[in-house]
């Protein structure tokens, strides 16, 4: 079976020196990766530059990113030609669109204005005590990847910090419907740690909990294999 796993975390750029991105360490893709590789999948491995990855492996393809823009772009040439999506990557919410001196943005009406520039220094001075840093909304790929191949079967996840299960998990469900996906896993960044990962499956008529990485990852295999048999 032909897999697609993105895995690791974007960065997005401020300027030539400074990022904005997450903590995600990319160890849970990498497990996933390994434990679809053992059992004889072809995997193409969407990743970062930083994150962990697998040791080479004849079925196994790496490309790395870096930021939400080239994850859409590697994801909508490829999509089409893989059966299953696994999307555990960190995906940024937002990206840097300029920075600028405080007493500027207080001298303008204007906040289209600032909306609608660029940042094109090198390194951004660091002269002034206080900059401001415009930000504005990424792409949801996961949402597109339906309209890319409307036969993947998509596996998605969302992460949330400190909440109720119940809530976690409605968030889930509202994501597995709205993006079309076929199995969101739900996490709570409160409950992941270097050896524990509690994480629920939620697909449309099922609910399913394991505690580690691994479990994650042969649960997973045990979901897609069923699928396909």
């Amino acid at each position: 079976m032909k897999i697609l796993v993105t895995s690791g975390g974007t960065s997005e750029a401020i300027d030539s020196v400074r990022s904005i991105t997450n903590h995600s360490t990319g160890r849970l893709g990498k497990i996933i990766t390994e434990t679809l590789l053992a059992a004889g999948h072809e995997v193409c491995l969407i990743t970062t530059k930083r994150a962990l990855k697998p040791e080479a492996h004849p079925n196994l393809s790496i490309r790395e990113i870096t930021n939400t823009n080239d994850l859409l772009l590697e994801m909508q040439e490829r999509v089409a030609d893989y059966q299953v999506l696994i999307h555990s990557m960190a995906v940024s919410d937002y990206t840097p669109v300029y920075m600028t001196g405080l007493e500027e943005v207080q001298a303008s009406s204007n906040l289209e204005e600032f909306l609608s520039r660029q940042n094109h220094e090198a390194k951004i001075s660091s002269t002034d005590e206080i900059q401001v840093l415009f930000l504005k909304k990424t792409p949801k790929i996961i949402s597109l990847v339906k309209e890319w191949n409307p036969a993947i079967h998509l596996i998605g996840f969302k992460l949330l910090v400190d909440v109720s299960e119940n809530h976690l998990i409605d968030t889930a469900r509202n994501s597995l419907i709205n993006n079309q996906a076929d199995l969101i896993i739900a996490n709570d960044q409160t409950h992941i740690s270097t050896d524990k990962h509690r994480a629920i499956f939620v697909e449309k008529n099922q609910l399913q909990s394991v505690n580690t990485k691994e479990e994650i990852a042969e649960l997973l295999l045990e979901k897609i294999q069923a699928y396909y048999l």
